[in-house]
């Protein structure tokens, strides 16, 4: 896979009429997705809530808080049509970008250990496990824990 999508994606300010779409992609990604009211909250309360998009279509969406010289990525997920072609790369870089623009230090995040492509997606670009939250993640049977991940804005990227 390549660092950088071969298509031509952008991101743009999440609205409230893309929630609907923003729910299609999320109950496909996940067994235990956000709810509409989440992302409708976060919006409301002026989280950085971003949509991405492929040739005029959602491929994914991401939601991001910076406060206190601190950014945490909340959610960031791909469309799985989507998957594969360097978006969440696409997505987090500028997100990243995004936070250290804001004045944070740092950008944290909570990701399953059970999610390789996740992991070796945030350790490729730069992110070092820093603490677990144990029993963090529903599952069908029991809970899984969550790995803290972060990276400092001046830090270069992985490998």
């Amino acid at each position: 896979m390549s660092a950088e999508p071969q298509v031509q994606p952008r991101m743009r300010r999440m609205l409230a009429e893309d929630v609907e779409r923003v729910m299609n992609i999320e109950r496909e990604a996940y067994h235990y997705p956000w709810t509409a009211r989440i992302f409708e909250d976060c919006i409301r309360v002026g989280y950085d809530c971003w949509v991405l998009e492929v040739d005029e279509r959602q491929a994914g969406h991401a939601v991001l808080t910076v406060a206190a010289g601190e950014a945490h990525l909340l959610n960031l997920t791909v469309d799985r049509r989507w998957q594969g072609y360097g978006l969440g790369r696409f997505m987090l870089r500028r997100l990243l970008d995004y936070a250290c623009e804001q004045k944070a230090e740092a950008l944290f995040l909570e990701v399953r250990p059970s999610n390789v492509a996740a992991v070796q997606l945030y350790r490729s670009e730069g992110f070092e496990h820093i603490g677990t939250r144990p029993r963090y993640y529903p599952l069908h049977s029991g809970r899984e824990d969550a790995w803290v991940l972060s990276r400092r804005c001046d830090a270069p990227a992985g490998a």
